[in-house]
């Protein structure tokens, strides 16, 4: 299985850039902020919202479960032999896109391949750098790792002209076959259902009282469209709070989030009770700011990070420190189905229509684990690859 390591070349860092990132959101503050003069929310007493609240158990009761989806598509082609593929990272530093660039390269592995990652660095001009070096290889094809393709459209056009099929991970708001940007497919799980379960896990895990800080990186859409479906759901319950609306872009996070979280424990203090981000990192660089203001590891507040299920998040949450929760991706699986998407690309077949499934990841349910890697599907993908 590990036969062709040798082969494959180094990740390549991107240069060193200025980071342009975009500034919180000016036109929401008012919604952003929440205000600071209102009712406290109570924890206790009856539910805020008990017809909500009874589906919301429900939902993260079914997410809770392991084992029980069919993990891959049904069928495809066999190994097409012979090609290289590229992977430009938004920043490797995100866990989530890390953690996909390994399934891709295990995955490599097994069907023949070779594979190279080209760190964008998390910046605008970075990531175009990236890109543009991955068309100048003219590999058979180029994964699109975490950031939005409309940042890099003059590079897209260049590999869509030379007959270069571009995958994205987490690239744009839906999975699937992309006409405008034109990508072969997007593979993700699907926002609505992360943000979804997310805001649903707040509901039930408060009995639908809580006062909620969500966090979110408003430069990538994907993350964004998260961030505001989250913000609908959680608006079912009228016991649960929206006290603030935070932009942090993923690269400035280690500088950022601790300044915020500790000026936001300052103003909501103890009406503070519950906390989603788009990404779990935001919870790692929390950590320091809720223990300096004495906060216990185990709550409140009780966070749960709608992505990506690093291995972090998860000692985090079997150890009780800080985070509660999280709707992990399955990384390396999507690591692997990048790579059947672009066999089935090389085979001139569609893509294959596969979306993972959600899944709710707390100490209760995770075994000690630190990922969420679901059974069966690296036994799939080398039967239909013949491998």
């Amino acid at each position: 299985m590990h036969s062709n390591r040798k082969a494959l070349p180094r990740a390549v860092t991107a240069r060193s850039v200025a980071i342009a990132l975009l500034a919180a959101f000016a036109g929401l503050a008012g919604c952003q902020r929440g205000s600071s003069n209102g009712p406290a929310v109570s924890t206790t007493g009856p539910s805020g919202c008990p017809a909500v609240q009874a589906r919301a158990q429900a939902a993260v009761a079914r997410a809770e479960k392991t084992g029980t989806a069919r993990n891959g598509p049904a069928g495809g082609p066999a190994a097409v032999s012979g090609r290289t593929i590229v992977y430009v990272a938004q920043t490797m530093t995100n866990p989530g896109v890390a953690g996909v660039a390994d399934g891709v390269r295990d995955a490599v592995r097994v069907i023949g391949w070779n594979v190279r990652v080209i760190d964008g660095g998390g910046s605008p001009a970075g990531i175009q750098a990236a890109m543009s070096e991955a068309v100048t290889l003219r590999p058979s094809g180029i994964v699109i790792g975490g950031f939005d393709p409309g940042s890099t459209s003059q590079q897209v056009a260049q590999a869509n002209a030379a007959g270069i099929p571009l995958i994205g991970w987490h690239a744009l708001a839906s999975p699937g076959p992309s006409r405008r940007p034109e990508l072969f497919t997007n593979v993700t799980t699907r926002v609505e259902d992360v943000a979804g379960i997310s805001a649903q896990w707040i509901i039930a895990h408060s009995d639908g009282r809580a006062g909620v800080v969500l966090i979110t990186d408003a430069s990538i859409p994907f993350a964004k469209k998260k961030s505001d479906l989250i913000r609908k759901e959680l608006a079912t319950c009228s016991g649960v709070r929206l006290l603030a609306y935070e932009n942090i872009p993923i690269p400035d996070a280690s500088s950022r989030t601790p300044r915020e979280v500790s000026t936001l424990l300052s103003r909501y203090q103890d009406r503070w009770t519950h906390s989603v981000a788009i990404n779990d990192l935001y919870f790692a660089d929390a950590a320091p700011a809720f223990r300096a203001a004495g906060r216990q590891g185990s709550g409140p507040p009780f966070n749960i990070g709608a992505g990506d299920g690093d291995p972090s998040a998860f000692q985090r949450i079997n150890s009780g420190q800080y985070q509660a929760a999280t709707v992990p991706e399955p990384l390396s699986q999507q690591g692997w189905q990048i790579v059947d998407e672009f066999n089935r690309a090389f085979a001139h077949r569609p893509a294959s229509g596969y979306v993972a499934p959600v899944h709710v990841a707390t100490a209760a349910d995770s075994a000690g684990a630190t990922t969420w890697d679901p059974p069966g599907y690296r036994e799939t993908y080398r039967r239909i690859w013949g491998r």
